[in-house]
C-alpha cells in the first residue's frame, strides 16, 4: 500500500500558516507570513527535492493547490523543481472548485475525502505527498491516514496561526530520522505509533 507523507514547515509552537510570503494566507489576521525566509538554506531545498522525488502524487487542499498552480504551472520548462511538481499526478480536495485546469495532471476530490484517499492509497504507485493544506491534514490525521510526518521545524515562535494538528487531537509518534541544517532548522521525520 502507498504511504501518505505529510511534509510541513512548522514553527516551534506548531504553526504552519503562510511560511512562504506575507500575502500567502492572512486568514484570522495572521501577520507573520514569510516567517521561514530568514532561516532558509539550500540544503533544505535539496532535502525537499529528494523527498518529493519519492512520490508520484500530490494531494492538496484547494488553497495550497491554487498557490502551487500559480507558482509552478507557468514556470520555465528547465526549472527542475517546477518540472518535478508539474509532472506529478495531483488531487485537489475542494467543494468549491469547478475545474482543475489551472494545473496540469489535476483531479478534484469533492466528497468522502477519507474514503477517496483510502482508495488512492490502495492503488499501485509511489508515495502520496501532502504539504500546506491545514484543513486536509487535519482530516487525514483524524482518519488515521497519515503514514509519515516530515516536519521542518524552524527556530521561531509565532504565537498564533493554523497548526499541523487539530485541537483536541491525540496521537503518539515515533521519531524515525532527524537532520539539522546550518540555519538552525531541524528536519524531524515521524511515524504514527499505531500500537
Amino acid at each position: 500500500m502507498r504511504k501518505i507523507i505529510v511534509s510541513e514547515f512548522v514553527s516551534l509552537d506548531g504553526v504552519m500558516q503562510a511560511p512562504g510570503g506575507a500575502e500567502e494566507d492572512t486568514e484570522g489576521g495572521f501577520k507573520y507570513g514569510g516567517w521561514t525566509m530568514p532561516y532558509w538554506h539550500d540544503d533544505m531545498g535539496a532535502a525537499l527535492f529528494e523527498e518529493i522525488n519519492q512520490a508520484d502524487t500530490l494531494l492538496l487542499g484547494r488553497k495550497t493547490w491554487q498557490g502551487h498552480a500559480e507558482a509552478f504551472e507557468p514556470a520555465p520548462a528547465d526549472d527542475p523543481f517546477a518540472g518535478l511538481l508539474n509532472g506529478l499526478q495531483k488531487y485537489v480536495v475542494s467543494t468549491t472548485l469547478k475545474s482543475a485546469d489551472a494545473w496540469r495532471n489535476s483531479t478534484i476530490i469533492s466528497g468522502n475525502v477519507a474514503e477517496e484517499v483510502r482508495k488512492l492509497k490502495e492503488q499501485p504507485g509511489k508515495d502520496i505527498y501532502v504539504d500546506g493544506s491545514s484543513v486536509l491534514v487535519h482530516t487525514l490525521a483524524q482518519a488515521d491516514l497519515v503514514d509519515e510526518y516530515h516536519l521542518l521545524v524552524f527556530p521561531i515562535v509565532l504565537g498564533s496561526g493554523k497548526k499541523v494538528f487539530p485541537d483536541g487531537f491525540y496521537t503518539g509518534l515515533k521519531l524515525t530520522d532527524s537532520k539539522a541544517f546550518p540555519s538552525g532548522v531541524m528536519l524531524l521525520r515521524y511515524q504514527p505509533d499505531r500500537k
